[in-house]
């Protein structure tokens, strides 16, 4: 089971898309959404309402000589309350029923898929952090390319936590004795607040999941995607005032897997930088 939902960057949900519309895996069935989600939109007509709009979420199969596919794609993750990532009983109910569609198709291992926000630089290659919910399968995640775990970045004392359904899906799947491991694509930390996405960390997800599930997966797409964005992201980024640049700048030096040494640009560094970058695009025009 391959399983996803919208989140920053969009880096997820972009990775699996591809994926599965590369092996072709066609639609199977969806959860219906009475339970979980308000109307996101409300059709009238003449007067007379007509329907309600609903986020949709969808399961999708795929046969392959090497191996069977679930694929799960949301378009919003339920929640209790007001935030934007699954959380209470909405969001553990849905996990369940994800879970129970794995294992009536006999699925042996989950995936998930998110971002990782980062110290990073835009024009640096993102990794992937990675969290498999058993020990035994450290050594397995540890030989993919380009990948780190969790609890190996630096200052995280051996911990982490994920957000939302990528991450209680890590959960559920353990109680249910079903092997998991989420891979996130990483999000430089001054971008990740933008309402964009970042093709660059679905990228990088998507060439740990093709590895993982044995899949060639074409990456003209991907790669067309990851041009456009830099583009654009460079367009905006040449606007910044000099001193707010040179100090991200340092960010494609910042070495933070441990054992490291401190890095060029501090946590307070950080923080400032966010600010006036805060502070700069709430000047531009049209800014709110």
């Amino acid at each position: 089971l391959i399983a996803c939902w919208p989140g920053i960057g969009n880096i997820g949900i972009m990775a699996v898309d591809i994926l599965r519309r590369t092996v072709g895996a066609e639609e199977l069935g969806e959860i219906e959404p009475w339970d979980f989600f308000y109307p996101r939109k409300v059709l009238i007509r003449d007067g007379e309402l007509k329907d309600l709009e609903f986020p949709v979420n969808r399961f999708y199969f795929k046969k392959t000589e090497k191996k069977d596919l679930l694929f799960f794609i949301g378009e919003e993750q339920p929640t209790d309350g007001t935030g934007a990532y699954a959380e209470g009983t909405k969001a553990y109910k849905m996990a369940n029923l994800v879970l129970d569609m794995a294992l009536k198709f006999g699925c042996r291992r989950v995936y998930t898929s998110g971002a990782a926000v980062a110290p990073i630089h835009h024009t640096v290659r993102s990794r992937v952090w990675v969290v498999p919910n058993s020990a035994d399968l450290i050594g397995e995640v540890k030989s993919y390319e380009n990948t780190v775990l969790m609890s190996d970045i630096e200052g995280r004392g051996g911990q982490g936590n994920i957000t939302g359904l990528n991450g209680l899906l890590l959960g559920v799947a353990k109680k249910r004795g079903l092997e998991a491991i989420c891979v996130m694509g990483e999000i430089p930390i001054y971008i990740h607040g933008f309402p964009i996405p970042y093709p660059k960390g679905s990228k990088a997800v998507l060439e740990v999941l093709s590895a993982a599930l044995d899949i060639e997966v074409p990456m003209d797409e991907i790669n067309a995607l990851v041009q456009q964005s830099e583009t654009e992201i460079e367009s905006v980024y040449e606007r910044l005032p000099s001193e707010i640049k040179e100090q991200l700048d340092k960010l494609k030096y910042v070495t933070y897997a441990r054992p490291s040494e401190p890095g060029p640009i501090t946590e307070e560094d950080k923080k400032r930088i966010l600010q006036e970058i805060d502070k700069f695009f709430k000047k531009e025009p049209g800014g709110d």
